[in-house]
């Protein structure tokens, strides 16, 4: 059994609150925690996402649309489909981002 906790987990390499809490060839977990106004940019990556929200309130928007997010909300994203997250909420924005290689 591995275990790993939050605040020592290793952090992603942008400016956004974000830790890697499992990794494998096929799977990674990064845990989100987005402050009152941040955003991760629109971008793309060439693996299927699904969002799983912690805690919080948001946007995710892609070029053909933008949802709302909230609390237990999942999301499905398709490799390559470009997408924004913003925290639209007073409190933090907790999620989730699975990563399906």
């Amino acid at each position: 059994m591995r275990t790993k906790l939050l605040e020592t987990a290793e952090k992603v390499g942008f400016n956004i609150d974000g830790r890697k809490m499992y990794s494998s060839p096929k799977t990674e977990i990064i845990h989100l925690d987005l402050k009152f106004g941040e955003v991760i940019e629109m971008h793309s990556n060439p693996f299927d996402v699904v969002f799983y929200i912690l805690e919080g309130a948001g946007i995710i928007e892609t070029p053909d649309e933008q949802i709302t997010v909230e609390q237990d909300m999942c999301i499905e994203i398709s490799a390559a489909e470009p997408r924004l997250i913003r925290n639209i909420g007073a409190d933090s924005l907790r999620v989730l981002a699975v990563k399906i290689f």
